[in-house]
């Protein structure tokens, strides 16, 4: 299994195939693709301010139906106890989808150059 972070879902829905390296593309194509409920919420929050045209339950139905993308259903308290500690984000987007990868300790595929910096599982190949 591997999650994505809320900027790797936007790329794949919209086609951006040019975003992703030969390694990355290879890692969705052969794992579990997870994220965590808050990259929902962001996806619509991006909608909302007109960052994007598409709303969230457009994008995330149709990644589940092309690509077998899945929502984690680990328990919202578990993930927020992960959360208190990452101190190092202001970013509750950011806290929650890194929480959600360390619940087990599941890689977490991002561009992110802070996340990668202090989560270990963060990577972008």
């Amino acid at each position: 299994m591997i999650y994505l972070d809320t900027h790797v879902v936007i790329w794949l829905y919209a086609g951006l195939e040019e975003k992703f390296s030969q390694q990355a593309r290879a890692l969705i194509n052969q794992h579990d693709l997870l994220i965590s409920p808050i990259v929902r919420l962001e996806v619509q929050y991006l909608y909302e301010v007109g960052r994007i045209t598409v709303d969230a339950r457009a994008i995330i139905d149709d990644l589940e139906e092309r690509i077998g993308l899945q929502i984690c259903d680990a328990p919202f308290d578990q993930v927020v106890s992960r959360s208190m500690a990452l101190s190092w984000t202001r970013d509750p987007f950011d806290r929650l989808i890194v929480a959600q990868a360390q619940v087990g300790w599941e890689p977490l595929l991002t561009k992110d150059e802070t996340i990668r910096s202090h989560f270990p599982n963060a990577i972008w190949p």
